[in-house]
């Protein structure tokens, strides 16, 4: 395609972003100033139909992006924006607000990520079984209850109430500082019930007290398999002209807020560290085949650890989704490391 075609779909795509009306010849000719006449860049819009970037949804009316017009707009066209100053400091700001409970630094993420860009945000704690141990205690609760503790490097904290009596805190403080001395920085998806097993002979007066553990701790490690989301932003679904059918947007509203689906979509996102923009029939999501979705992981200790990402029409100001979700990137990675504490 020459120029002049590539610049009508850019302001074409930009004018529908803002407007969700479709754009018209006339209004390309009066608003931009292409240059050309309204004639000209009717011929220009129905090649561009032809090539099945621009669609027209009426006869009389004018053309909107298509799937495929939107692709070449995020690949080539979209000017990259900048966010200000002012922009920044209220990030960070507010992300550093409270950084000492990860699970608040995560929703305030999600949070923030929402609010600037009216979007649905979603973004995954770092994954527990992906951490190493830091800390585990077991800490008698009633007579015959105990509350086992893990905590990862990350900062997450996973607990799990277990069914024991006539047993001492002594005795529960021996089993969980043996346990810690041999499993401390052990990743978690490396405690397996055999390297349990493996540390009873360093405890053969309660050998039976760790068999009855083993089970237990392999269930609450196959249970943080889940992923963690911090959703936000989830209303903003009703302020999209796309979904003004009382239907289509319930619809939609359930999908976002039902916690299994929240995991498939994190968990369909491309392995890489790059921003992913998937469009309509091709975000990898079936059941959001109308919506677009913007994704980028984040990293902890080097390592990917969770995941960034919005939620929102295929008309979304893909431009002020890409800079938000970079410079939130680049912050929560640098919280983690400790630049910012």
């Amino acid at each position: 395609m020459d120029d002049r075609k590539l610049k009508i779909l850019q302001v074409i795509i930009d004018d529908f972003i803002r407007t969700a009306q479709p754009v018209g010849s006339r209004t390309l000719a009066k608003k931009y100033g292409l240059g050309i006449s309204s004639a000209t860049i009717r011929n220009e819009m129905a090649d561009l139909e032809d090539l099945g970037l621009l669609t027209q949804p009426h006869t009389s009316a004018g053309r909107v992006p298509s799937e495929d017009g939107y692709r070449l707009y995020v690949d080539s066209l979209m000017q990259n924006r900048k966010l200000d100053i002012q922009q920044k400091d209220l990030i960070r700001k507010l992300l550093l607000h409270r950084v000492i409970e990860i699970d608040d630094v995560i929703e305030q993420t999600s949070s923030i990520m929402s609010e600037m860009t009216g979007l649905v945000a979603l973004v995954s704690l770092p994954q527990f079984k992906k951490s190493k141990l830091e800390n585990m205690k077991l800490i008698r609760v009633t007579e015959s209850k105990v509350l086992l503790i893990l905590v990862s490097n990350s900062g997450i904290v996973k607990n799990l109430t277990l069914a024991m009596s006539d047993i001492s805190q002594r005795v529960l403080d021996m089993i969980s500082d043996t346990l810690l001395q041999k499993l401390y920085g052990t990743p978690i998806e490396e405690i397996t019930p055999k390297a349990i097993h493996n540390i009873k002979k360093e405890l053969v007066e309660y050998s039976e007290l760790i068999e009855y553990l083993v089970p237990l701790l392999r269930d609450t490690l196959r249970e943080i398999d889940d992923v963690d989301v911090s959703l936000n932003g989830v209303n903003n679904i009703f302020n999209y002209a796309e979904y003004q059918d009382v239907h289509k947007v319930r619809e939609l509203y359930e999908k976002i807020t039902d916690k299994e689906f929240q995991s498939k979509i994190i968990n369909s996102r491309p392995m890489t560290d790059d921003v992913s923009i998937g469009i309509g029939q091709n975000n990898r999501m079936s059941d959001l085949s109308d919506c677009s979705i913007v994704s980028t992981s984040y990293n902890f200790n080097g390592k990917q650890a969770g995941t960034l990402c919005f939620i929102g029409p295929t008309r979304m100001d893909y431009s002020l989704a890409v800079s938000v979700m970079g410079y939130i990137k680049e912050t929560l990675e640098g919280i983690f490391s400790g630049i910012y504490l």
